[in-house]
């Protein structure tokens, strides 16, 4: 573990300990959530986090994970699978990850998703609303109307390149919507 674990905030999190778990010593801004040779298209996403007050937060660990091109989650050395990676942010506060596009859960009608929580040391850990796409049939009015914007929206709005690899943007907002954040 790279740090001592901080307590959970923001309510309720079903798996928020396991963030800490295999967490590599040291980190950088830049980490891949998935083999190289992982089946699936290949996806970029690049952030920045923000302080509320609209200045760049670094040092800031951000934590991700996700489901494979068939949409299950391979075993791993938690119910998070083994697609799962850490960044932490620069002084700009930018941060990236390199992943392939993750399937919808087979046979269930929720969207793509990558699922992301935040680990603000000497604060705490909470997650923020899931990455997802807009070109995703799966992500109806009504899902984005239920969107509790934890963190900022997640909807992102993927883009493929000349190479066939997609991008998409998050930015995150420390604090923003997570309940008892101080």
């Amino acid at each position: 573990m790279a740090q001592e674990q901080v307590p959970v905030i923001g309510g309720p999190c079903q798996g928020c300990e396991l963030v800490f778990v295999d967490m590599p010593v040291d980190l950088s801004v830049s980490s891949r959530l998935t083999p190289v040779e992982e089946p699936g298209s290949p996806l970029v996403i690049d952030g920045k986090v923000w302080r509320t007050d609209g200045t760049p937060a670094g040092d800031i660990i951000v934590y991700a994970y996700q489901t494979d091109a068939s949409g299950t989650y391979p075993k791993g050395s938690t119910q998070h699978g083994r697609l799962r990676g850490w960044t932490k942010t620069d002084n700009a506060g930018s941060y990236r990850f390199e992943t392939i596009r993750p399937a919808a859960y087979a046979g269930r009608n929720i969207p793509q998703h990558i699922h992301m929580h935040i680990i603000e040391p000497d604060k705490g850990t909470y997650y923020i609303d899931d990455i997802t796409f807009d070109d995703d049939p799966l992500l109806t009015k009504g899902q984005r109307d239920k969107k509790r914007c934890r963190g900022g929206c997640g909807v992102s709005h993927p883009q493929q390149d000349g190479q066939g690899v997609w991008h998409v943007s998050r930015d995150i907002t420390l604090g923003k919507n997570i309940p008892e954040y101080q």
